[in-house]
């Protein structure tokens, strides 16, 4: 009889998935069909969750819902910026190595695609703007969470958001993840109409990219493994 262990082999499928995820900042304004958004979010939430609490909420815009949360943001930022700051902190207030490196390097290759120069504070905050327009992609998805649960639940959001992003993958499609939504929970909560009691977790643009965007060249980088992962078998 044979070993498991001789047919142990990843599904070409699956690793193209995983390895194909990437974060794209511009899209094609073709539609994605409705059914296929549900069946992402649907296969997703076999994502682990402890004591299967499943603590995701997902709320889906297309069209005018969608194009309405984005003016009222960006009407927001342009008006009352200072206003608005996120109910959790995504990032440290200082950034030690090696993230503050790989974080700088990551935002000078994408600004170096784009043409825009250290210092050119308008255009940065011209292209950080985007974010709030979803890159221009056809869907754009509110993630939310109860505020009662603790960090275990958002850990288990974390994996769900990864089977999104991959499973976008899967039908040809791509996504950015998007931090930059948190600042604007007010505006989101007021036009998505959510309760107080949940808190966003993020947005996330998705839909076909560009080919012929610049922005889409980018490809960041991973750490080799031998760098974060330890082996010990004694």
């Amino acid at each position: 009889m044979n070993s498991p262990l001789s047919s142990l082999a990843i599904d070409p499928a699956v690793e193209a998935a995983l390895a194909s995820r990437r974060s794209v900042r511009a899209f094609l304004p073709a539609p994605v069909p409705m059914e296929t958004i549900r069946h992402i979010l649907e296969i997703s939430s076999r994502a682990p969750s402890g004591t299967n609490m499943q603590p995701w909420r997902a709320y889906v815009l297309t069209g005018a819902a969608k194009e309405r949360v984005s003016q009222a943001a960006l009407h927001a930022r342009e008006t009352e910026n200072d206003r608005h700051t996120a109910e959790y902190s995504y990032y440290p207030a200082e950034f030690p190595e090696p993230y503050k490196s790989r974080r700088r390097k990551v935002g000078w290759d994408m600004y170096g695609l784009l043409g825009i120069g250290r210092g050119d504070k308008e255009k940065m905050w011209a292209q950080h703007g985007r974010n709030l327009a979803f890159f221009d992609a056809p869907v754009g998805i509110f993630f939310t969470i109860d505020k009662v649960l603790e960090i275990g639940s958002w850990l288990d959001f974390g994996m769900f958001l990864g089977n999104v992003t991959t499973a976008a993958r899967g039908f040809g499609l791509d996504t950015c993840a998007q931090a930059a939504w948190c600042h604007y929970h007010q505006v989101v909560r007021r036009e998505v109409g959510f309760s107080e009691d949940e808190t966003v977790v993020c947005g996330m643009a998705l839909g076909f990219a560009d080919p012929e965007a610049r922005v889409n060249q980018l490809v960041t980088e991973r750490a080799p493994l031998e760098d974060w992962a330890q082996f010990q078998s004694e």
